[in-house]
């Protein structure tokens, strides 16, 4: 059985109901399962088979998950392109693995035409087009169904091969985590070229019955609208988001009383944000996980948002974790190591990279790279990534904690600590700093906030104060960036 059958069930079950809902226009269950079937036909058209790679390049749309889905029909790899990426960048993407068909939204045409001539680029209205009756589904569990590039920030970017049976994990995942329903009006921001956008949410409320708005892209005021006007119930803000609302005059009077929840990630949450949220009677529920998990690994629920706010969660439904030391050996509760992820919703490796997937995924686990510790109750407490450690003076020093203290000081908007060359400590550490608009902030009273707090080998050596932080399209601070930007104003 694929994926696509979640739709034609819903379809059976419930014809008239709301699948997506998308510039001011609602698409049924039913209307869903026939583009799908459209789309698949169109895809067989174009000798699209098992194990095919199909591309899309466009911001969120119903066309993405239509393709998505017709792409499990048909036993095809779906590769949904950063539409953030140089004409270059998505070259050596399609390079890594030519697809068979390129799709592309109207405003991408002329930077597809730019990518690469050995690729002809289809308009994404012919997936609605008339091309027949769709060939018997060829796709099952295994097959590989969703192939999403890393950002790159750490080096070139990776595929990650995402059999269907993930995703219906995962999807089940979310459930439990949301108490997801047909109920449940889901609002979708973040780009779905990111299993953030596409799979935290979206993909499992399709399976739910439940209906998803879909914005092209975030906007603070946009989303505030949709919230209210459509009482959604449901959405994913990462932390940068959130800020951007928050900074709006509207936000202490929005009328937020549909959402049960907002679900956050893709960055170690600080607590002073979850209590923010929380004002507003809104539960802010962290989840943890990576392209590699697809990416629901551990989580919170509703109602140990603010008990456990600071905590990443605990491990998924269908998710085990671990902590583990150099050697390989699990670690204790309270002490830090790498996190460990094994399940049916883990990555089967990466793309043409068989050194890389040996590395990373050993014995049935995931090596996340990231840094963490289980508390004496199993709850997963994140404290960074591995090649973001500060060692100075042989100490070791993560600076999610170094962060943490500097974001609680009113006055301070965004904070990035970093390791800088020392030639007596290894490393020592700065701290870079972004002050919100209308205040006032120096380095000696910045340098004052740890005071009595922390470690004085963990308290910056030095301030740089920066117009913005680089981020990701999810919203990670791009620490490599400020890295050198750390160094430049040296």
């Amino acid at each position: 059985m694929d994926l696509s059958q979640w739709i034609e069930r819903h379809a059976r079950f419930a014809p008239r109901a709301p699948a997506l809902r998308f510039e001011g226009r609602e698409i049924t269950y039913a209307e869903l399962a026939g583009r799908i079937r459209r789309a698949a036909a169109v895809l067989a058209g174009l000798g699209v088979g098992p194990g095919d790679a199909v591309a899309y390049l466009g911001l969120n749309s119903p066309a993405l998950l239509t393709l998505l889905f017709a792409c499990a029909r048909q036993g095809a790899m779906f590769v949904p392109l950063n539409w953030r990426l140089a004409p270059p960048e998505h070259a050596r993407v399609l390079a890594d693995c030519p697809p068979r068909a390129l799709f592309v939204e109207p405003a991408f045409a002329a930077p597809a035409a730019a990518i690469d001539g050995r690729f002809q680029a289809h308009d994404v209205a012919t997936l609605d087009g008339d091309a027949g009756a769709p060939p018997p589904p060829a796709g099952d569990e295994e097959s590989p169904l969703l192939l999403c590039y890393t950002s790159g920030s750490t080096g070139a970017p990776k595929g990650v091969v995402l059999v269907q049976r993930a995703l219906a994990w995962n999807a089940v995942n979310s459930t439990h985590m949301h108490d997801l329903t047909s109920a449940d009006r889901v609002l979708t921001t973040l780009p779905m070229f990111h299993v953030g956008g596409l799979n935290i949410q979206s993909t499992p409320a399709l399976h739910a019955g439940a209906s998803v708005s879909l914005h092209p892209r975030f906007d603070p005021e946009a989303t505030l609208a949709a919230i209210e006007s459509e009482r959604i119930t449901l959405t994913v803000l990462v932390p940068a988001q959130l800020e951007a609302m928050m900074a709006l005059p509207r936000w202490r009077q929005a009328d937020l009383s549909s959402l049960r929840m907002i679900s956050t990630g893709s960055t170690i949450v600080p607590a002073a944000l979850v209590r923010r949220v929380a004002e507003r009677g809104v539960p802010l529920v962290p989840v943890y996980g990576a392209t590699e998990t697809c990416p629901v690994a551990a989580y919170l629920r509703a109602g140990d948002a603010s008990a456990r706010a600071g905590a990443a969660g605990w491990p998924a439904l269908h998710c085990e974790l671990r902590i583990a030391g150099d050697a390989g050996d699990e670690l204790p509760a309270g002490q830090d190591g790498e996190i460990l992820v094994r399940g049916p919703s883990v990555a089967t490796g990466y793309w043409n990279a068989p050194e890389e997937t040996a590395r990373t995924f050993r014995d049935g686990w995931y090596h996340s790279g990231d840094l963490g510790h289980l508390d004496a109750d199993g709850c997963l407490h994140v404290v960074g990534r591995r090649k973001d450690l500060i060692i100075s003076g042989g100490e070791n020093i993560h600076p999610a904690e170094v962060e943490n203290l500097l974001l609680e000081c009113p006055a301070v908007a965004e904070a990035c600590v970093v390791g800088r060359p020392d030639a007596r400590w290894g490393e020592v550490v700065v701290a870079a700093v972004v002050v919100k608009p209308g205040c006032r902030l120096t380095e000696a009273e910045t340098l004052a906030l740890f005071s009595g707090r922390i470690a004085r080998y963990k308290h910056p050596r030095e301030v740089r104060f920066l117009d913005s932080l680089p981020r990701s399209a999810l919203g990670k601070v791009q620490k490599e960036a400020v890295r050198a930007a750390v160094m430049e104003l040296r």
